[in-house]
Parts: C-alpha cells; sequence; structure tokens
C-alpha cells in the first residue's frame, strides 16, 4: 500500500480513527478528517507520522456541501491525489424518537451528512481515480443495511443508508471498468471504547447479546476495509459486508420494542 494516500472522514475518534491507523500502517498516506474534535485529529496525525508516513489533520464537516467540497481541495494539495476514500463520518442523533418528531433541519442534516454528502465527496474523487485508473472507495451502513428493513426511531438514518447501498452498488458498476472498486462497510453494535480496540483487547472478554460470545472492536472492522483496499482485491466490489459478530441489532430492538423490555 506504499505510495497510496487515504482519506478517512470522521477519523479524530472511533473507527475512523481506528481505520487511519490501519492503513498508515499498511503504507498509507492519510489525511484525518474532523468536525470539531482538533486535538484527537492532529494526535492520530502525529501517531501516522511517527511511523513514517505523512499525514495531516483537515477540519470540515461533510454534512456542509462547501466544506465537503473544500475537504478534498485541502487533502490533495497537502498530499496529493486521493486513491482511498473511506467515507466513515455521518451524524447520527443517538435519543431515540418518531419520524415525526424530527425538525425539519434535522431530517435535512442526517440525510445530507449521511447520503447527500458521500455522493458529493465520492463524485469530488472520482475524476482522480479515472486518471490514475485506480481507487478504492468504502461507505459505511449498518447491520442487515443491504436488506432495507424498517427501523423505528431510526428512520432519517436507516433511509439514508438504505439509499447508499443502492448508490454503492451503481458506483460500482459504473466505474469497475476504470479500476475503481465501491463497497459498503456495515459494522455491528460495537460500543464506546472499543471502536478504537485491537482484536487483542477484548480477548476474554464475553458479550451475552453477541453470537460470537465476544465484544466487537475497531480492528474487527478496519482490517476488513484494509483487505477491501488493497490492489489484489479489484475483484471485490459492489458488496455491503456485515462486521457483527452474527448479531441483528434492528431484529433485537424490534423485539425488544414489542415486549416492552427496556433498552439498556
Amino acid at each position: 500500500m506504499a505510495g497510496k494516500t487515504a482519506l478517512v472522514t470522521g477519523s479524530a475518534k472511533g473507527l475512523g480513527r481506528r481505520t487511519a491507523l490501519e492503513l498508515a500502517a499498511a503504507g498509507c498516506d492519510v489525511a484525518v478528517n474532523y468536525v470539531s474534535s482538533r486535538e484527537e485529529a492532529e494526535q492520530v496525525a502525529a501517531e501516522i507520522a511517527a511511523m513514517g508516513r505523512k499525514a495531516v489533520a483537515v477540519q470540515a464537516d461533510i454534512a456542509r456541501t462547501e466544506e465537503a467540497e473544500r475537504l478534498v481541495t485541502d487533502v490533495e494539495r497537502e498530499l496529493g491525489g486521493i486513491d482511498i476514500l473511506v467515507n466513515n463520518a455521518g451524524p447520527f442523533i443517538r435519543e431515540r424518537r418518531l419520524f415525526a418528531d424530527y425538525s425539519s433541519d434535522d431530517v435535512l442534516y442526517l440525510m445530507n451528512g449521511n447520503l447527500v454528502g458521500t455522493m458529493l465527496l465520492d463524485h469530488r474523487v472520482l475524476p482522480g481515480m479515472r486518471s490514475r485508473g485506480w481507487g478504492r472507495i468504502i461507505h459505511f451502513g449498518f447491520g442487515h443495511a443491504a436488506e432495507a428493513r424498517s427501523w423505528p426511531h431510526r428512520a432519517v438514518y436507516a433511509a439514508a443508508k438504505v439509499g447508499l447501498v443502492s448508490f454503492t452498488k451503481t458506483l460500482a458498476v459504473e466505474e469497475a471498468a476504470n479500476g475503481i472498486t465501491v463497497n459498503m462497510i456495515c459494522p455491528g453494535d460495537i460500543r464506546g471504547g472499543n471502536k478504537e480496540k485491537a482484536i487483542a483487547d477484548v480477548a476474554g472478554e464475553q458479550d451475552e447479546e453477541s453470537p460470537r460470545g465476544r465484544p466487537g472492536t475497531g480492528q474487527d472492522v478496519a482490517r476488513v476495509i484494509l483487505f477491501l483496499c488493497q490492489p489484489e482485491s479489484d475483484f471485490i466490489t459492489g458488496n455491503t459486508i456485515d462486521v457483527s459478530g452474527g448479531l441483528d441489532p434492528i431484529r433485537t430492538t424490534i423485539n425488544n420494542h414489542a415486549l416492552g423490555v427496556p433498552k439498556k
């Protein structure tokens, strides 16, 4: 992966952070994107620089069109053309609420941040990837997003991600002949600090909700992304890949709701 440049959105913390570090360890120069976590983003960039790679921290909110455009321009100026785009960032309202209780601003922000902003970033990097005859684009979904199920209390977020499933498949077909692959990663219920941990860090820990029996980690997700970004993975495109340990978080939530089980 040496000589490749990756942009990982939302990479100051969580799954994005772990992904940025994994790509850097494989040889990539990495642009770390953040909205407000400047100190954390600069720390990630420093860790990448310590590996001998080039790194830059760039502020931008991809839910805002002009900032998404500027993000790519800034990265190209600092690190050159973007070979790998990992669309990790996406706003999420943790409070569970009915669709009728969302404000119109909430609806637009969630749709822009999880669907439109991602599409615009892809659109911006495609000319460079086409000119080089090589590119890797990764989208983020949620467990079982490809099945387009209902997800009560998450209507807007779910709609945006399910729309992104179709876009992932379409863009993959359109760009395959240009050496560009497009895939979606669908993480399971990976919680809190585990998003930045290695698999070895949770060895021996139990998770009663997970069929696998252990908690998921950021490395579980990042290692799949790294595999998809390798040159030899060019025959894998247009896929949605669940990384969930077998857990079905949507169905579990729906069943618990029907049974009146309180959310933990």
